[in-house]
């Protein structure tokens, strides 16, 4: 799966970028201007036939956050985060009250994930 991207793709991604939810903008003020241990990521950004919520290209890092789930969403996530990881992609996953309530824990899981890659 690449990172080349479609215009279908990449307009929905837009849009997407301009309605962050509120756990997904306090996530991005600390990775966004390589804030996080010098580390490029992106947001909203399409990877193949999806549109993942954070990307870290240099280590195929995708970081997702996850909502309130229902079973239907949830089987759905795990698939396309089994996709992503046959594509080469390592994928983590955070609920937005994990974001909400321990941000610290949040971003030293994200850098032992960056440092892992570059182990």
């Amino acid at each position: 799966m690449s990172t080349d991207q479609n215009p279908d793709a990449l307009g929905h991604a837009r849009q997407l970028r301009r309605n962050l939810t509120f756990p997904e903008r306090l996530l991005w003020s600390r990775l966004r201007d390589r804030r996080l241990s010098g580390q490029k990521f992106v947001r909203q950004a399409p990877i193949g036939p999806f549109i993942v919520d954070f990307l870290c290209r240099q280590h195929s890092l995708v970081i997702e956050l996850d909502g309130a789930s229902h079973d239907n969403r949830g089987r759905r996530d795990m698939a396309r985060q089994r996709q992503l990881e046959a594509s080469g992609f390592r994928v983590i996953r955070f609920s937005n009250d994990d974001v909400l309530r321990e941000m610290d824990t949040v971003l030293e899981a994200i850098l032992k994930a960056v440092d892992g890659a570059t182990a």
